[in-house]
């Protein structure tokens, strides 16, 4: 009986595993047809040109995306200069410092922002950054028409603008509320909106100090604005904080209590035990929080749509539109030319492969340096 048992025993051990392994190879097979597919339809398209040269004029044979492929890195610095410090150090808080209520609204807003799909962030970001915004004029009161209902203001620079003064236009001033009381060489701050060809005054302000800051947050903010590099890495930034901040986090806790107590009964400072023994006990896994949050956004397409917008030349200023990977492969695998479609192949069997690469170099880089063997 004990026999029987035994055997039937290893029959389901070796069924289950049979079926465990059907399962595995069913979910992994349709990617690996898809690779298969990519690397069969994009292997051949790929030469040095593909690497070296910029996207040539519509109609044209020829040419490469290295324009794009520069600017899919120079994303994922930028990216990475925003989206890695605020996230890890994000992480360290939620796990190592009890603020109860607060840490469960971090929680679950990092949650929630996790499963925003990526074209929302690019709208977020579009209407904060890309879109210009009117920014105040700042001068002196050159003349005032009542029967126009116009105030003529002149900027240290010398220029003037003439704005319509309506019903609506709230007054800020010491002099009164009408235009009548707004004497030539009065200094103001001018809150306007276009109306057509009309700039249409919403408020005139007295230039104080706290005005006149918001004054150069408006102006610094329109010089910035448009579909730029910024926007951008802006865009992937933001979407990596939460990633990274819960997986950091969710690392930080398999480290064994029993080393904060010990650092601490040694004496050392929470701050230095956090940095020094739970951060580098846990780096690993931070490092492959890290790429995680980098595979997702190095393949985004939609939010660099709304940011970056693309570029078939060389970007020289971060304030400039940018070429991506991504955004190269869409606009090329949407056209109807054929050389089109078969560079949209290698782009994306590229960004695959260079996917693939930042996550085995970095394991390989990290597997001895933080296990304590040497190599």
């Amino acid at each position: 009986m004990t026999a029987n048992n035994h055997r039937w025993r290893k029959a389901k051990n070796s069924f289950m595993q049979a079926l465990t392994m059907v399962c595995a190879v069913l979910v992994i097979l349709p990617l690996l047809l898809v690779f298969f597919h990519l690397v069969t339809q994009g292997a051949t398209s790929i030469n040095w040109a593909f690497f070296t040269q910029l996207p040539k004029p519509v109609g044209e044979v020829g040419g490469g995306v290295a324009n794009a492929i520069v600017g899919t890195f120079t994303l994922i610095v930028l990216a990475s200069l925003l989206g890695v410090p605020v996230g890890v150090l994000g992480g360290v808080f939620l796990s190592e410092y009890a603020y109860p209520r607060l840490n469960w609204w971090l929680r679950f807003t990092a949650d929630v922002i996790n499963g925003v799909p990526s074209i929302t962030w690019g709208m977020v970001v579009y209407g904060l950054i890309v879109v210009p915004i009117a920014v105040p004029f700042h001068g002196i009161v050159k003349s005032v028409d009542p029967e126009r209902h116009l105030v003529t203001v002149q900027n240290p620079a010398g220029n003037a603008r003439s704005f319509t003064i309506g019903p609506q236009t709230r007054w800020n001033l010491d002099a009164g509320t009408g235009v009548e009381s707004v004497p030539p060489g009065t200094a103001v701050i001018v809150a306007f909106h276009m109306d057509g060809s009309r700039q249409v005054a919403e408020q005139i302000n007295a230039p104080s100090a706290w005005r006149l800051a918001l004054l150069r947050l408006a102006a610094l903010h329109d010089s910035v604005s448009g579909f730029s590099t910024l926007a951008g890495g802006l865009v992937l930034g933001l979407m990596m904080i939460p990633l990274i901040m819960r997986t950091t986090e969710e690392v930080l806790q398999l480290v064994p209590s029993g080393y904060r107590e010990a650092a601490l009964a040694l004496g050392i400072a929470q701050w230095r035990m956090i940095a020094q023994i739970v951060v580098r006990t846990a780096t690993k896994g931070i490092v492959t929080g890290v790429l995680l949050a980098l595979a997702r956004v190095a393949g985004e397409t939609a939010p660099l749509l709304f940011t970056a917008f693309g570029n078939n030349y060389w970007t020289h200023k971060l304030t400039q539109p940018i070429d991506a990977l991504p955004l190269k492969i869409y606009n090329y695998a949407i056209s109807p030319y054929d050389d089109w479609h078969r560079q949209a192949w290698a782009g994306a069997l590229v960004l695959i492969l260079l996917v693939c690469t930042i996550n085995v170099g970095v394991r390989i880089l990290t597997r001895d340096r933080f296990s304590g063997r040497k190599p």
